[in-house]
């Protein structure tokens, strides 16, 4: 279950990097892609009563730490770290870690590419680690991006 948390937290703080909420929404947008990737990442394990408890389980982690992450984050740290991330994805040699820092908040965080793979011919993706500290909270996440034929990064 740890595990299926990290990727859920790897999802809604990729998912917030690369989408961008803005304004008065962070906290909402937040906590709903966290529930959703949460349940997400519960339905992988378990079966019949088991996995709906894991899907319960998750969705209700993923909503907590989305909004906290959505709540927290102003623009200039989304911004930050969408930069950071982009380039670290598509720059960033494997296990290097590239980091990003708000002076103005405090808040800063990290972004680590680890194994490259390519699931099927054409497709690529890299498996990453990634740290948001917001308030002197980290959060860590691990998870899979796969770039789009557009050049975007999709979370798996």
């Amino acid at each position: 279950m740890k595990h299926s948390l990290k990727a859920a937290t790897a999802a809604v703080i990729m998912t917030a990097t690369l989408a961008g909420c803005s304004g008065g929404e962070n906290q909402q947008a937040g906590t709903i892609l966290g529930a959703i990737a949460g349940g997400l990442a519960g339905a992988q394990f378990g079966r019949g009563t088991g996995q709906l408890a894991a899907v319960g389980v998750g969705t209700l982690l993923g909503a907590a730490i989305g909004g906290e992450i959505g709540r927290s984050m102003d623009a200039v740290d989304r911004r930050l770290m969408t930069q950071t991330t982009e380039h670290a994805l598509n720059e960033t040699p494997r296990n290097s870690t590239t980091t990003w820092r708000n002076p103005d908040t405090g808040h800063y965080g990290t972004v680590t590419p680890l194994k490259n793979t390519e699931p099927r011919p054409g497709i690529y993706c890299r498996e990453y680690q990634q740290t948001v500290t917001v308030g002197g909270r980290t959060q860590e996440a691990y998870g899979t991006a796969c770039r789009q034929p557009d050049g975007q990064w999709r979370i798996q």
